[in-house]
């Protein structure tokens, strides 16, 4: 009959994680974490896309209105994630 609880595993193989190797195996070979510059610099290539979308051919203005505010939203979320991660906490 199979145990009901995740045994701790505890390896020395150098690589530190926060994640218990028992629950996500893959964190044994690093790879359990966020990248966190591969996320600010994929949100600040998709609020250039949505800039380079207002040329374009359409008449109407509305359109314009929601592209830019949604790059200037994503702007505005990652410039707050530069302000705090820079303040000790």
């Amino acid at each position: 009959m199979a145990a009901t609880e995740l045994e701790t595993t505890h390896s020395d193989s150098g690589v530190l994680t926060r994640v218990d190797t028992a629950e996500v195996p893959s964190a044994a070979w690093g790879w359990s974490g966020e990248s966190r510059r591969t996320f600010r610099a994929a949100g600040w290539i998709v609020a250039l896309i949505l800039l380079a979308m207002t040329i374009g051919n359409h008449k109407g203005r509305v359109e314009d209105v929601f592209l830019v505010g949604f790059a200037v939203a994503i702007a505005g979320i990652l410039i707050r994630d530069t302000i705090l991660r820079r303040k000790p906490r």
